[in-house]
């Protein structure tokens, strides 16, 4: 596996892959050119689930090293570092996958580092988002149905009813060549990202909102807010 850094990285190099219509531009751009892109977040925990973002954070993250979201707003108010990388199979090849990391800026801790990839599911007409997070001895697999909406904004769902369908799968291996697979049906997300109005002069931006549920009560929000990065001209 060949890993770069060079040149501009999108998670979906060919957002045309995707097989969607009535885009926005500042959308497709961000997936398209990500290394491109700074990132601003913020979260939005719910009523009596925010204690369950403390366990989170005491139990599971620090051994993880990911998954650190963000409690208040001062752990956010630096930013977010957006890490981007491209492996293919041989050099000069086609993008097998992009890992994307993010960590916040004040704390140092990283809140994803995943690996992006499209897909297709048999009985699904239309192509899958793919996502892999590692794991001890495994990983998390999310499966992303996208749509797409008048107003030029995407959404990735993960919901589904059945070990087949898109939604958010854990995978163990289980010695040489075997793994065991678990649908979980009681934990769905949505992202939904928006194309933002820019000023004359200004970069392309986005924004998205990322939104769980568990047993079909919203526990958790992330905003995000996605804006090209400044190009500063040199004096003459």
């Amino acid at each position: 596996m060949v890993v770069g850094e060079d040149g501009v990285r999108g998670l979906i190099p060919d957002f045309g892959c995707l097989e969607l219509r009535n885009v926005a531009e500042a959308v497709r751009e961000f997936y398209e050119q990500t290394s491109e892109f700074e990132l601003d977040a913020w979260s939005e925990w719910h009523g009596l689930f925010r204690p369950f973002g403390e366990a989170l954070s005491l139990i599971f993250s620090s051994r993880l090293e990911q998954l650190n979201v963000p409690l208040s707003s001062l752990d956010s108010a630096r930013g977010m570092t957006s890490h981007v990388q491209q492996m293919r199979a041989l050099t000069g090849g086609p993008v097998v996958a992009t890992a994307w990391v993010r960590e916040l800026k004040a704390t140092g801790k990283v809140i994803y580092a995943g690996s992006y990839s499209v897909c297709r599911i048999p009985g699904h007409e239309t192509p899958c988002v793919k996502v892999a997070f590692p794991l001890p001895n495994g990983r998390a697999i999310v499966l992303m149905k996208t749509e797409t909406f008048a107003d030029g904004s995407l959404s990735l769902r993960s919901r589904g009813a059945r070990f087949g369908d898109p939604g958010f799968y854990f995978v163990v291996q289980n010695g040489p060549g075997r793994a065991w697979a678990r649908y979980v049906s009681s934990l769905k997300e949505e992202i939904r990202v928006y194309p933002e109005e820019s000023g004359p002069g200004e970069s392309a931006s986005a924004r998205a909102d990322h939104r769980f549920w568990f047993w079909g009560i919203e526990f958790l929000r992330l905003h995000y807010r996605m804006r090209k990065h400044r190009v500063v001209q040199g004096a003459d």
